[in-house]
């Protein structure tokens, strides 16, 4: 387990229970009453910690090295019966964007999603989830393609941006999200959006535009990341955590604002330390959000989400 800056004070304490247990073990020495009070220490330290997070502290977990990507979830949703897709049918495969079929129990979903890589070499393989334009159409593509077969779509999100190399600005990078976003406001079958990680900028916005936007507790959503953002206000990066609690980017503060439709619950410490409880919950956000929307008909569909995203912004005084 790989343990973020704020969380030394949890691995000092599994350190201890570690070794107290390692001791009863190897030896006569009763621990038991040693033990038990390093594990309430552990769980009050945790709950302590885990309880007042910062919107900085939020970003790292949302990047934490072990948390569960886009395939992690997909894999996990729909077991064997998830069928991968591939290309835009004009450039290539954009392997940072991934999109398929999959079914959860019997109803099938057109998932999409960013993927990131497990390590330098699948990190290069995925461009760290960062997508062309190739990948936006490739997704846009999947969503007319679920729309004329009258499947459900759901979107995954987990970019640090769409990326801003020159060929991608050459191939249409703008062009590429904006047609994203204009077609699935008018898409006629349910979109689920889902954060899963980082939410960052165009690069989330191209597959974000939902009839129910849900953010996983220790996410983030947001125009900008925070290091971007403080290196244009303060020309450095050291003010990321005055910049991250500027952006109201968090999952309670987006949901305040009225910009997502929920927030998904994750394991106490988050999403990394119990996978098959983020699975579940992540699953049952699914099947109850189509329930919802199942019986709405493509007119009303499209009518709510556009009701929504006009709404945004909009204050009464």
């Amino acid at each position: 387990m790989e343990y973020l800056e704020f969380e030394l004070p949890i691995k000092e304490l599994q350190d201890q229970l570690s070794k107290c247990q390692i001791i009863g073990e190897e030896s006569d020495v009763d621990v038991t009453e040693t033990c038990k009070k390093i594990e309430k220490k552990l769980v009050e330290t945790k709950k302590e910690i885990y309880k007042n997070l910062t919107a900085w502290q939020r970003v790292q977990l949302s990047r934490h090295p072990n948390r569960p990507y886009t395939l992690d979830h997909i894999n996990a949703l729909c077991g064997d019966s998830f069928l991968e897709l591939h290309g835009d049918r004009n450039v290539k495969d954009d392997k940072a964007m991934i999109g398929g079929l999959g079914k959860i129990g019997d109803q099938s979903y057109m998932f999409i999603g960013q993927q990131k890589g497990y390590n330098t070499k699948t990190r290069q393989f995925r461009n760290f989830g960062m997508s062309n334009p190739e990948g936006y159409r490739k997704a846009l593509r999947l969503m007319k393609s679920a729309e004329k077969f009258g499947i459900p779509v759901v979107t995954l999100i987990d970019t640090p941006g769409a990326y801003p190399g020159f060929e991608a600005e050459e191939r249409g990078q703008g062009e590429a999200i904006a047609r994203n976003i204009l077609e699935m406001t008018r898409l006629k079958v349910p979109i689920i959006t889902i954060i899963i990680g980082e939410g960052a900028s165009g690069g989330a916005l191209g597959i974000g535009v939902g009839d129910k936007v849900m953010m996983l507790e220790n996410t983030w959503y947001s125009v900008i990341s925070p290091e971007s953002c403080s290196s244009i206000l303060w020309r450095s990066w050291e003010y990321k955590e005055q910049a991250a609690e500027a952006l109201k980017l968090t999952a309670p503060d987006m949901k305040k604002l009225k910009l997502v439709d929920a927030i998904i619950k994750e394991p106490l410490g988050g999403a990394h330390t119990d996978r098959e409880k983020t699975f579940l919950a992540v699953r049952d956000a699914i099947i109850k959000t189509h329930e919802d929307l199942k019986n709405l008909s493509p007119k009303e569909l499209v009518k709510q989400r556009m009701d929504k995203y006009a709404d945004m912004g909009v204050f009464k005084g």
